[in-house]
């Protein structure tokens, strides 16, 4: 199963951290955005071009250290069909270098349109008669506001095609409470929303664990909030989370150091703008910058987790 992929690189690695790629232009190396302007001029080819190669130049600097990124959809959507040519591009540089690929799309809808979104990320896609797949993503985030129907067609190509989804169930944006701390009612029981959904993660899951121990059902689980962080892990001791919310967001290693299990493993943890912006925080040599951020995440989520 992709679940047990993702841990055979945490463990040859010794590190669960994530680097999350998510460009903006006016984070990219100035020469890199002029060589790109150059030959394209000021267009979207242009900002597509820039955005792969910067993201290009962060992985070879990491992939000694990290063995998995995520790029956002939305900061490629951003340009077009040029960026979204970008992404297909960064995910396959990415999987060259043997890295696993989580794709943040935060998709979810209706069965049929589920269906449709989880065929072209993790299945395949009926070509007038014959099955064709691009295999760019081992995973994708998934919202399960829409219920079972938005969510099932996903777990069912993660059985069928060795892939694995994260499900939003405690998210790290500050207005996650909003919705999903709100004490509902089910049966004779009250609890907050992102518990209920925490259960039914569990249920997914169930059908989808594989000889691993942990299921191809992940979670996604903010390290802004530890304390719900830790209520999870103990509701949910077969999901691996994905911690977004480390380092610019605010989340620390000791706060997240409840959600692994008693090996180190269980999750892996997110950094961003932590990471694809050092080069702004220190100056010098960009590579040097990134290399020894991710370094550094490494170093500090080891010395609280001991994988």
């Amino acid at each position: 199963m992709s679940v047990s992929k993702l841990l055979e690189i945490i463990d040859e690695k010794k590190n669960p951290t994530v680097v999350g790629l998510d460009p903006m232009l006016s984070y990219i190396p100035d020469e890199i955005i002029e060589k790109a302007v150059k030959e394209y001029g000021k267009t979207p080819e242009a900002a597509g071009e820039a955005i792969f190669e910067y993201n290009k130049a962060i992985l070879d600097s990491v992939c000694d250290i990290v063995g998995c990124v995520k790029p956002q959809s939305a900061f490629y959507e951003l340009y077009g069909f040029a960026g979204e040519k970008a992404l297909a591009r960064t995910a396959s540089y990415a999987k060259s270098l043997g890295m696993y690929v989580i794709l943040d799309a935060k998709r979810g809808d209706i069965g049929s349109t589920a269906a449709a979104y989880s065929a072209a990320y993790l299945g395949e896609t009926d070509l007038f008669g014959s099955p064709v797949s691009e295999n760019l993503y081992d995973a994708v985030t998934v919202n399960p506001y829409l219920g079972s129907d938005g969510v099932l067609p996903f777990v069912k190509d993660c059985i069928l095609h060795d892939k694995m989804i994260f499900v939003l169930v405690k998210t790290s944006n500050p207005s996650s409470g909003e919705f999903q701390d709100v004490t509902v009612v089910s049966g004779d029981k009250s609890a907050p929303l992102y518990t209920l959904v925490a259960s039914k993660v569990n249920e997914w899951g169930a059908a989808a664990m594989g000889s691993a121990s942990y299921s191809s059902v992940g979670a996604v689980v903010g390290a802004t909030y530890p304390q719900q962080l830790g209520l999870l892990r103990a509701q949910m001791p077969q999901t691996l989370f994905l911690i977004p919310g480390y380092g610019a967001q605010g989340g620390k290693a000791g706060d997240i150091a409840c959600a692994f299990d008693k090996e180190g493993r269980g999750a892996v943890v997110n950094s961003s703008r932590g990471i694809i912006l050092a080069h702004k925080k220190a100056g010098g040599d960009p590579k040097k910058a990134w290399h020894d951020a991710a370094k550094a995440m490494k170093d500090d989520l080891l010395s609280h987790i001991g994988l």
